[in-house]
């Protein structure tokens, strides 16, 4: 019952005691936890809601606080997980996979960019108005265990409690740079982007499509290993139609698992973000990075509520955390880093993953160039205030898997990581401040180790 809350915080589980009122039945829906907190799943005793209107029950009201419990109206397992998941939105699956759109990833390849444009607006109209999940970031997720970290203080009468800090070193948040090649114009670019991306510090995944699009040799897939950046396979042709049943899934993802090996790809990620995250345990990845925090400017609505990693089964999702750079540029038509500056200002809130999509193909003029090195700036400004920490996918995935193996062990009153990777872990502190949640985190071993040996 208190896996989710576990696995995101890594306390000890002395404050994850947690009960469910007996009673959910029914078909989930919509619900408040708190003011802002938007959940979707089983709820005791309150009214089912199929959409997320302003008028929702508030499942706080009917929450409990014992002695050292906390007894909930729901099943906050069931929630994280048909947010992350995306179960709330699943009807989304169907009509990105409807004839319309297969007719027009058929046409697609030979249709100018002006074209696909005007289609693509006609699509998401309205995106602005969708109420849920919330633009430009939706913390559902983040603020749902945030709200049971406040209930477990109370519960346990004390002032603090412990858990493993959620970036290595202590870090406040941490960013990754992804790009996207989608065609042999950007595949020609590719050069030209890795040296960009290097003038700021900055090293980048690649994520290249391994059939149709264009001709992938070993040269090529060197020509980004050999300077440090990172390989991941895209798709398998990018024709839009990889989710389209579960058949043509099994069989298309045999044959990008292959190509994974063969690469050496830790990583995947599926072509214009689509995803059926109940289908991913037929993905030989570590990490996948095909899930948007929300969906508003994408095809396939919906988005997984959180700015946080998270597994499913054994696959890491890295979430897709902020708008997409032919979004930003096409379709708002904004060529100022002011969006990605609003959204990179409310993940860091809740120390959340940056994570960006910027596709060679569509950043080759001095324009858009411009746009996008506004934005590196701002990250090595934020590197080198100390609150970021700029890393790749692969390195993130292996931290976040050694942060879930680790421990905190109680001993002589003083606590204490334990595990591989220990030494770059830190321990924090949460109490509660005007009804808010405040983190400290001490410094991580390694650094404690040396500030004491300099004394």
């Amino acid at each position: 019952m208190t896996s989710s809350f576990l696995d995101y915080f890594r306390c000890p589980e002395r404050y994850a005691r947690f009960s469910v009122k007996e009673g959910l039945t029914g078909d989930p829906g919509y619900f408040r936890f708190g003011e802002k907190t938007i959940c979707y799943g089983k709820y005791n005793g309150g009214r089912q809601i199929v959409a997320p209107v302003e008028t929702l029950e508030n499942a706080y009201l009917d929450t409990i606080v014992g002695d050292g419990t906390v007894s909930l109206p729901f099943d906050p397992n069931e929630v994280a997980g048909n947010l992350r998941y995306e179960i709330y939105a699943r009807s989304n699956h169907d009509k990105v996979h409807s004839a319309v759109s297969r007719a027009y990833y058929f046409f697609r390849p030979a249709m100018p960019i002006g074209v696909r444009k005007h289609l693509q607006k006609i699509h998401l109209n309205g995106w602005n108005e969708v109420v849920f999940p919330h633009w430009p970031v939706d913390r559902s997720v983040d603020h749902l265990h945030q709200q049971l970290l406040l209930l477990s203080l109370k519960a346990n009468k004390i002032s603090k409690i412990p858990f493993i800090w959620f970036w290595p070193n202590g870090s406040a948040s941490a960013a990754i740079m992804t790009h996207d090649v989608e065609t042999l114009k950007g595949k020609d670019f590719c050069g030209a982007l890795m040296d960009i991306d290097d003038s700021f510090g900055i090293k980048a995944s690649f994520q290249v499509v391994p059939e149709r699009r264009y001709k992938v040799t070993n040269q090529f897939l060197d020509s980004i290993t050999n300077r440090g950046f990172e390989l991941c396979v895209q798709d398998l042709n990018h024709d839009g139609h990889l989710y389209r049943n579960r058949q043509q899934f099994i069989a298309r993802a045999a044959k990008i698992n292959s190509y994974g090996r063969e690469w050496g790809a830790k990583g995947f990620r599926g072509a214009i973000l689509y995803r059926r995250q109940e289908w991913f345990d037929a993905l030989e990845f570590s990490y996948d990075m095909s899930v948007p925090n929300v969906a508003n400017l994408d095809p396939q609505r919906g988005g997984c509520c959180t700015v946080m990693p998270y597994f499913v089964g054994k696959l890491l999702e890295l979430p897709v955390t902020t708008t997409q750079d032919y979004s930003l540029l096409h379709i708002l038509k904004h060529y100022s880093i002011d969006l990605w500056k609003r959204q990179i200002e409310l993940t860091m809130e809740s120390h959340g993953l940056l994570s960006f999509i910027i596709h060679p193909d569509y950043v080759i003029e001095s324009r858009e160039q411009e746009v996008y090195k506004a934005l590196l700036g701002h990250l090595v400004h934020l590197k080198d205030e100390g609150k970021i920490w700029i890393s790749t996918p692969k390195e993130v995935d292996q931290w976040w898997r050694e942060r879930a193996d680790l421990t905190l062990i109680e001993k002589d009153g003083n606590w204490h990581i334990e595990g591989a990777g220990k030494e770059r872990a830190s321990i924090a502190y949460a109490s509660e401040k005007d009804g808010r949640l405040e983190f400290s985190v001490e410094l991580a071993v390694a650094e404690s180790a040396t500030a004491k040996s300099a004394k």
